[in-house]
């Protein structure tokens, strides 16, 4: 769970504190008002697959920002950050397989990688709490589920794969609300993909979920699910790049821009 002392710093001060290896669970509630991202980074020879794959499912893969190969900064969204360190957790994968869990990508990086930055559902939750609309997993101070649905993506290149959503209960009185205020961030994920039945999209048991952690689902709540920026990640399962590095699903990379910068109100 995320302390009051990490909530009150602002997304340098994150980064730095993720850097000196102070900080290495999930960020959700951490630098309110400030956008988060899901990381991806592919060998070049794969980034073109990969910035097609994302043009044609701009749902759960909104793209904020590629930088240029072999360069670790991500200058529109937080200049002088290092996308090697300044993420809590990362994902390495070889030919589709997770091989390990790091907190430092320095020793892997290399001049050929294109790192994509990808827009994450947290940056509509502050919207949702003003609101009034309950954010589960903040309240327990646990990641947010993500489920590998039966939806599929628009294949781009070598690159093919289902959509992954996050779930939040919400009562059923406020789906209305959360489905309008969330619409408004259409940058970053946008109104659900789905509410309700659970197994019209593939998931068999809400408290099995393939990311991140289950959530309590109280009665008169219902679950709605957005598309998740790890898409990317079920894509590279199913596709098996030889080589990629991503975010570890709710260990996200925390920007220097504001949310209300992608929103439409």
């Amino acid at each position: 769970m995320v302390s009051q002392d990490m909530s009150d710093m602002t997304p340098r001060e994150v980064r730095q504190a993720i850097r000196e290896g102070k900080w290495t669970g999930p960020t959700a509630g951490m630098a309110p008002e400030f956008v988060q991202a899901n990381l991806v980074i592919v060998p070049s020879d794969w980034a073109f697959d990969l910035l097609l794959f994302s043009q044609r499912n701009p749902r759960p893969c909104p793209l904020l920002e590629v930088t240029e190969p072999g360069d670790p900064e991500p200058r529109e969204l937080a200049a002088g950050s290092d996308i090697r360190t300044d993420l809590p957790r990362y994902r390495v994968y070889r030919d589709g397989v997770l091989a390990e869990e790091p907190t430092d990508i320095r020793d892997l990086w290399r001049d050929d990688l294109v790192s994509f930055l990808i827009g994450c559902s947290f940056t509509f939750e502050g919207a949702l709490m003003d609101a009034g609309v309950p954010v589960r997993h903040v309240e327990m101070g646990v990641n947010v589920p993500m489920y590998i649905t039966s939806v599929p993506c628009r294949p781009a290149g070598r690159l093919k794969g289902q959509v992954v959503m996050s779930m939040r209960p919400i009562p059923a009185v406020m789906i209305a609300r959360a489905v309008s205020t969330t619409a408004l961030f259409p940058a970053v994920h946008g109104a659900p993909l789905h509410v309700g039945e659970p197994g019209m999209i593939g998931i068999e048991d809400l408290s099995r979920p393939d990311f991140g952690d289950p959530v309590e689902i109280r009665e008169g709540e219902i679950p709605v699910f957005w598309g998740c920026g790890v898409t990317p990640q079920a894509a590279l399962m199913a596709s098996k790049p030889p080589f990629a590095i991503t975010h570890s699903p709710g260990h996200m990379f925390l920007t220097d821009r504001k949310d209300r910068e992608y929103s439409v109100f």
